[in-house]
């Protein structure tokens, strides 16, 4: 008997081939052409995120369409997941020590930033509606949830920008605590202004006391949820720190796992991983502290996908002259307040000068949460105000997720921040082997103290030990080039023989040569020559095998912590 959906199989097939085929091409043209967005804007000297942004408007629904509605719809995980990514490394910059000694000012100017917009934009935009449409229930409703959502700052693009420009100080924890918390006063705030919208606009009584119940059951419960995980990420890695794969497969399994369990029980899947990452950078023991690196390096592909998606999904042709009016007053209401709030609150607790002075350039951009509370508007006065707020945060969002982190840099290269969030790593990475000195000595040079000359004595050569920090020395012909090494090991070996020592000359006790390198080879292929040879010292020979100096690994790990420590006192300075 023949199965009657038989000839239906192939046909299913093709079609699903199909939409596969298509789906992986989309990413392709999302990740190629974003990431050439970025690095065009980056040239620029823009931020990469704008150059991502500009990329999504012009294949999405504002230019050539390449992404529909409904592929854009279907790529939605992608937000979820780099809004946890953004989430999990915001919880990893507060850490307790530092929340300690600036926490008076976070809640400070948390309250003022959040607060001060709300007021200025739910006063102006219901004045300008009142005006237009005579309405003073529809106008007053416009206001408040309009004053409320402004309050929100997007983490995303201002993040991105810190990490790209590798920030650290006042300025950067400052900001990093305030786009981190001011979302859930976003929420607090569009909670009261629903409570009291709804009853005028659609004659149902909405308890203000449930509203507040059930934000505190999305904040407390998602930071619950958060700190389990992180829990549980911390008991399977703390055994395995040497295997790099298995410790990112674990984070990220943990992390999604949260958002994933967040977004089932309608919980804040941001907070949720930012919970984790607070409790991963606080009390998980410090050998498990590298998974912030693992993950941070996961992220640049996301990100590109992220905030294409977010121009992707923006249609800029839909404003109307009214709806466009708002649109400009939310934004400059909403700089202006955020301008307000900032400055008075860094004033009232006495934050560093740097704060008050450009604290405001690092909190225009507003996307994910502003979005979401303009859907919710949307659905719950679908047949009021709904329409007019969704239009007017897309529209915002456009203009201020372009400028946002253009005034993000200026902030941070004004404040003195930028380069500053530097590792050994880094350092290694820019470092060539004639950069490095040891103590007040340039190791690389012709007068360098780490040569001695062929004919030199016993007592000279034991001179030069006691008035030098070098372990070994390179021993130098009268034609300048390097014949033999030295080492303190081998010169206390020498003199164990006693009174016939002292007629030895530098060429009797040398040691031949294995290894030489280059005064540009850089800090890692350095540290390479040390593993390879299994030595501590390695002479340095410039242009026609000319001697230079002696490379110790001791000096070069010296130098590398003198450049950390110098660069936090750096940020001392600036706090």
């Amino acid at each position: 008997m023949n199965d009657p959906f038989s000839d239906l199989l192939p046909e299913a097939m093709h079609f699903y081939s199909l939409q596969a085929t298509q789906i992986v091409l989309l990413l392709g043209i999302i990740m190629f052409f974003g990431a050439l967005g970025g690095r065009i804007f980056k040239k620029l000297k823009i931020p990469q995120v704008v150059g991502y942004i500009v990329i999504g408007i012009i294949i999405g629904s504002s230019g050539l369409q390449l992404l529909g509605k409904a592929t854009i719809a279907s790529l939605n995980p992608v937000s979820a997941i780099s809004l946890s990514l953004i989430g999990f490394l915001i919880g990893a910059e507060l850490k307790l020590n530092v929340i300690k000694k600036y926490g008076k000012q976070f809640v400070g100017i948390l309250l003022f930033e959040s607060i001060t917009p709300f007021f200025i934009v739910g006063g102006i935009i219901f004045a300008i509606s009142l005006t237009v449409s005579g309405n003073l229930p529809l106008s007053v409703a416009m206001g408040l949830i309009l004053g409320a959502i402004c309050s929100a700052t997007a983490p995303a693009a201002t993040t991105d920008v810190l990490v790209e420009y590798r920030t650290r100080g006042p300025l950067t924890t400052i900001v990093y605590g305030i786009v981190a918390m001011d979302d859930a006063v976003a929420l607090i705030l569009y909670a009261i202004a629903n409570s009291i919208s709804s009853p005028l606009l659609n004659g149902a009584s909405v308890s203000l006391g449930a509203q507040l119940l059930m934000i505190g059951r999305d904040i407390f419960g998602s930071i619950l949820l958060g700190c389990a995980f992180g829990a549980l990420l911390m008991f399977m890695i703390k055994n395995i720190m040497n295997e790099d794969g298995r410790i990112l497969s674990f984070a990220l399994g943990s992390l999604f796992l949260s958002a994933g369990c967040a977004l089932f029980l309608n919980l804040d899947n941001i907070l949720a991983a930012m919970a984790l990452g607070f409790f991963m950078v606080n009390f998980a023991p410090a050998k498990t502290r590298p998974v912030f690196t693992l993950v941070e390096k996961f992220t640049p592909p996301v990100y590109v996908l992220f905030f294409v998606l977010v121009g992707a999904k923006l249609d800029i042709w839909i404003i109307t002259p009214y709806l466009g009016v708002l649109a400009i007053v939310y934004v400059l209401g909403r700089s202006f307040g955020k301008t307000v709030g900032s400055i008075l609150g860094s004033w009232l607790t006495k934050a560093p000068a740097t704060v008050r002075k450009y604290l405001p350039c690092c909190l225009l951009s507003q996307a994910g949460v502003a979005i979401g509370l303009s859907i919710a508007a949307g659905n719950d006065f679908a047949d009021s105000i709904g329409p007019q707020v969704l239009l007017i945060i897309t529209a915002t969002t456009f203009i201020v997720q372009l400028v946002g982190p253009i005034f993000v840099k200026y902030g941070v290269t004004k404040a003195g921040e930028v380069g500053l969030n530097i590792t050994e790593e880094d350092i290694k990475k820019n470092t060539k082997v004639a950069d490095v000195t040891w103590g007040n000595d340039k190791i690389c040079s012709q007068e360098s103290p780490s040569i001695v000359a062929e004919n030199q004595t016993i007592k000279e050569i034991l001179d030069a030990f006691s008035r030098h920090n070098n372990l070994n020395y390179a021993v130098r012909s009268e034609g300048g080039k390097l014949v033999g090494v030295i080492s303190l090991e081998h010169l206390k070996e020498t003199l164990a023989i006693g009174e016939l020592a002292e007629n030895l000359l530098a060429t009797d006790i040398m040691d031949p040569v294995s290894v030489t390198c280059s005064p540009q080879l850089m800090l890692p292929e350095a540290y390479k020559l040390f593993d390879e040879y299994d030595t501590e010292a390695i002479p340095i020979v410039g242009y026609n095998d000319e001697l230079l100096g002696v490379l110790e690994k001791p000096a070069l790990d010296h130098y590398v912590h003198a450049r950390i420590i110098e660069l936090h006192r750096t940020i001392e300075k600036l706090g």
